[in-house]
């Protein structure tokens, strides 16, 4: 069952990537082809309505969308009439081409709204350690401190606290928090010192000496909570995928850490069997993946056609047709090679047992 679902999620990012370009096509005026749930040339079920042949196809792996003019395998043969992608402005163009990853973004935030209604397990914003040679220790702050406000803001986990302490630039800081029921206020002033980012790698950041008790709570919120919770996983999921890409490529990150289908189906169905909300924000974390991950310049991503659509519009000629046909097929080749290596990663972790599908 747990694969069915990891299925049909994945389905349905996809599903919403090209929803993005099919309204944002239509608004525009672009003629609309072809809206397909799955891939294959076998139609479980078709309908046309005006222009456009909606259709089910039995591959049920996402879906995708025929925009008239748009030849991504073979630019050299690209409709350029009103009604086709190529024959509109360059904002547009540029606007369709990015409308896919901007609706997974949109979903993304739904999905952690969402999750920030019902509710979700998060680490509490309990001292478990204080560094005495840190100013935590010097204001007062001792083990099982549970801190509750900084400069006025409710804190509910300790990551919203740690977020606060980070951006604070060492600017004083007022915190309550409670000790014996009875609430104690503090002025604290963050000091720089070294620490470790979420790669492993060396960083100075602003810190006040404590760390975590590891007590996890189930954390709700309110309406605006909710709200200012979505948007900043969203904002913060986006960041974490851009900043994984470029560890990547200047080698921080070895290669071996690039998943391929099998591991996002296997994360999938352990998050479908730890229960909705677990579910709903591995969900929303794929979606801000995909939506990143087209957007990279690379030719035949969303990303590469606005490369080539924002070059277009600066020099006010269209880049050279066999430049852009060698770059797609350049394209192609790397996407095929990291679906390889993607693959190729997944059964290493499956014969070595650190993947169980």
């Amino acid at each position: 069952m747990g694969i069915i679902v990891s299925i049909l999620v994945l389905s349905f990012l996809i599903f919403f990537h090209e929803l993005g370009h099919f309204l944002a096509a239509r608004i525009f005026g672009v003629k609309v082809l072809a809206f397909s749930i799955g891939f294959g040339k076998q139609r479980l079920w078709k309908k046309t309505i005006g222009d456009t042949e909606y259709s089910i196809r039995p591959i049920f792996l996402g879906g995708f969308v025929e925009l008239k003019g748009q030849k991504d395998f073979d630019p050299k043969n690209r409709d350029y009439s009103p009604d086709s992608l190529y024959g509109i402005s360059h904002i547009k163009r540029i606007i369709i081409l990015a409308a896919g990853s901007l609706f997974n973004l949109l979903l993304a935030f739904l999905l952690f709204l969402c999750v920030a209604f019902i509710g979700h397990n998060d680490l509490a914003p309990v001292v478990g350690n204080v560094d005495k040679d840190k100013i935590a220790y010097k204001a007062g702050i001792i083990d099982n401190d549970e801190i509750i406000e900084v400069n006025g803001k409710k804190i509910k986990t300790w990551w919203q606290l740690s977020k606060i302490v980070e951006d604070s630039n060492g600017e004083n800081l007022e915190i309550v928090f409670l000790r014996d029921n009875k609430e104690y206020v503090v002025n604290i002033m963050p000091q720089i010192g070294d620490s470790k980012n979420i790669f492993g790698e060396d960083i100075k950041r602003a810190l006040i000496g404590i760390s975590a008790k590891g007590e996890i709570r189930t954390i709700s919120y309110n309406f605006l909570e909710s709200i200012e919770y979505a948007y900043f996983k969203t904002i913060q999921s986006s960041k974490l995928i851009v900043q994984g890409i470029e560890r990547l490529i200047i080698g921080v990150l070895p290669t071996s850490e690039i998943g391929g289908i099998v591991s996002i189906v296997t994360i999938t169905k352990q998050a479908s069997e730890s229960g909705i909300v677990m579910l709903l924000a591995f969900a929303a974390m794929l979606s801000v993946n995909l939506g990143i991950l087209n957007l990279l310049p690379i030719p035949a991503l969303d990303g590469g056609h606005i490369v080539f659509t924002t070059y277009e519009m600066i020099v006010r000629k269209p880049a050279s047709i066999n430049a852009i046909y060698y770059l797609t097929i350049c394209g192609w080749v790397i996407l095929l090679s990291l679906m390889i290596l993607g693959m190729y990663n997944d059964i290493t972790k499956l014969l070595n047992g650190s993947l169980v599908f």
